[in-house]
C-alpha cells in the first residue's frame, strides 16, 4: 500500500486528509460511526501543479500543503493511506481556507 508521502496528485487535485469532529457531546452522549456525518474541514498533505488553460499555460495552485480546508459535502475521492482515510479533491471543491 502507498503511504501519504508518496502520493503527488496530478494537475489541480488535492490529497486531503479530513479532520475527525469531536464524537462526544456536551451531555456525555457519545456519537456511534454510523450517525457521524461526512467530515468537511481537512489538512492539505499534497498539491498538484494545476492544470492548464486553453492556451497551454499552467494555472498555479491557490492552496498549499498544510493549509486546512472547508470542501463540500460529497466532492473528492475517498482512499485508505496508511490506515487513514484521505480524500483527492479538486481544487474546484475546495470552499475556503480556514486561517488561523
Amino acid at each position: 500500500m502507498a503511504s501519504a508521502s508518496k502520493i503527488k496528485p496530478l494537475f489541480d487535485y488535492l490529497l486531503v486528509e479530513p479532520m475527525q469532529k469531536d464524537t462526544t457531546l456536551p451531555s456525555g452522549i457519545v456519537i456511534p460511526d454510523t450517525a457521524k456525518e461526512k467530515p468537511l474541514e481537512g489538512r492539505v498533505i499534497s498539491v498538484g501543479s494545476g492544470k492548464r488553460d486553453d492556451s497551454g499555460n499552467r494555472i498555479p495552485m491557490e492552496i498549499k500543503a498544510g493549509d486546512v480546508v472547508m470542501f463540500k459535502k460529497w466532492g473528492g475521492t475517498d482512499i485508505k493511506l496508511d490506515g487513514k482515510d484521505m480524500l483527492l479533491i479538486k481544487e474546484e471543491d475546495i470552499l475556503a481556507i480556514v486561517e488561523g
